[in-house]
């Protein structure tokens, strides 16, 4: 989503602790040799490379889970939870998954169309009033991100207010009227635009139908059946994160990366040789984000999660084909966006950037490969999502040599930022 702060990490805080386990956490990071016997086969390569680009892209700390059926499971901790001290992550460490969670806000719209209560071509007027061009949005535009409302994490005044009042509890009603205050970009379905005002619509659908708030429902219909005992979605007025869990890092401001979260290249520089440190954003409350992004989680209930998510497990098995099927290309090459998932290359899934941090998840429905990643901080230098660097630099061991990695579907040409700079958000 977004919030920044310049930053850099030290190179021997970037160094990677990395431990492999199937079902044991480590709860510091021993060296990567120390339990080398135990690791499946493709673990030295992914330590080196993820070791490599978080050192390249001041990146401070990591975790990265990966299952595989052929090739073995394995968790690796990386860095430091606290710039500039030995504070080893943790595999257990709960971060802030950003628009993962839109996933789960769509998730419960298609529960609730199965249960027959709506249908993915409802006009979203039949249950929010005001929404421009509300009669002709859809329920499956909203989700898709087709439905032309403006995105209000763009908005100039709402960036300057994260960045003035970080620990402001957001109103969803406030949310809306930056987002209903400015013209509609474009017709109803006419093209692909990731606005965070569709998945609050749909949050607020979602608290319509069910009859309680959007929280009770998701652990409800998703985090108790799947277990996810350390997930959770927090109220608005709740910026804590459980323990345990990182500090989280940000370059820039909400203000500053509106338009982009590069750096100028001086600044690239000194963050990577370490002088130039993020702003610690670890309490900025979350609110503006809510159903769009707003949740917490841990690398291993997202890794059950997504498995859910796109083998199936939530939805009936009807509706997971209609959710698979929706995901189309956006923006070129393989990356794609449907029905509260994104596509990267083999992968489904979706990734979340808030201030603070990066997650990623996704799973390959051929292969049964799952790669799930969690980091402390929102966007690299350069610009690109922390989550996003690293995964591309695991799929090439997984696909081959010559495997290109798509981009971010949400930041597809014409799309929003998937993690609002200080005004996007995602």
């Amino acid at each position: 989503m977004k919030t920044l702060a310049a930053s850099l990490v030290a190179v021997a805080v970037l160094a990677v602790s990395a431990c492999s386990s199937d079902t044991t956490e480590p709860e510091s990071a021993p060296s990567p040799t120390s339990s080398e016997e135990a690791q499946p086969e493709y673990a030295a390569e992914v330590e080196s490379t993820v070791d490599r680009l978080m050192r390249d892209n001041a990146i401070p700390g990591a975790v990265i889970q990966i299952s595989s059926p052929d090739r073995g499971d394995w968790t690796g901790v990386f860095g430091t939870s606290t710039i500039d001290t030995d504070d080893p992550i943790s595999a257990d460490d709960h971060f802030r998954i950003g628009s993962n969670t839109k996933t789960m806000t769509v998730t419960a719209i298609l529960q609730l169309v199965q249960e027959g209560r709506l249908s993915l071509d409802d006009p979203i007027s039949k249950y929010i009033d005001g929404v421009p061009n509300g009669d002709t949005i859809t329920i499956a535009q909203l989700a898709e991100m087709r439905s032309g409302l403006y995105s209000y994490t763009f908005d100039p005044e709402f960036n300057s207010t994260l960045d003035r009042e970080p620990e402001k509890a957001w109103t969803q009603e406030e949310l809306l009227q930056i987002a209903f205050s400015q013209p509609v970009n474009f017709p109803p379905g006419e093209q692909f635009e990731y606005s965070n005002t569709n998945t609050v619509l749909l949050g607020l659908v979602v608290e319509e139908l069910t009859g309680m708030p959007v929280a009770e429902a998701f652990d409800e219909r998703i985090f108790a059946p799947l277990g996810l005992a350390e997930t959770s979605f927090p109220a608005i007025d709740d910026a804590a994160i459980p323990d345990p869990h990182p500090q989280g890092y940000m370059f820039g401001t909400n203000v500053s990366t509106i338009d982009t979260f590069e750096l100028p290249d001086d600044q690239q520089a000194a963050a990577v040789a370490g002088t130039l440190k993020p702003n610690d954003v670890t309490d900025d409350n979350p609110s503006w984000a809510w159903t769009a992004g707003a949740a917490i989680s841990t690398v291993d209930d997202m890794t059950t999660y997504v498995k859910a998510l796109v083998g199936g497990g939530l939805l009936d098995e009807q509706m997971q084909q209609t959710r698979l099927d929706s995901v189309q290309s956006v923006g070129g090459g393989t990356a794609g966006y449907g029905l509260g998932m994104a596509q990267f290359g083999p992968l489904l899934g979706h990734d979340g950037q808030l201030p603070g941090f990066m997650t990623f998840m996704g799973h390959d429905p051929k292969t049964d490969l799952t790669i799930v990643i969690a980091t402390n901080l929102s966007t690299v230098p350069s610009g690109e999502g922390s989550a996003l660097t690293l995964v591309k630099g695991i799929l090439p061991i997984f696909y081959g040599s010559d495997y290109q990695a798509p981009g971010d579907p949400a930041r597809a040409p014409g799309a929003e930022e998937s993690t609002p700079a200080p005004t996007p958000g995602g």
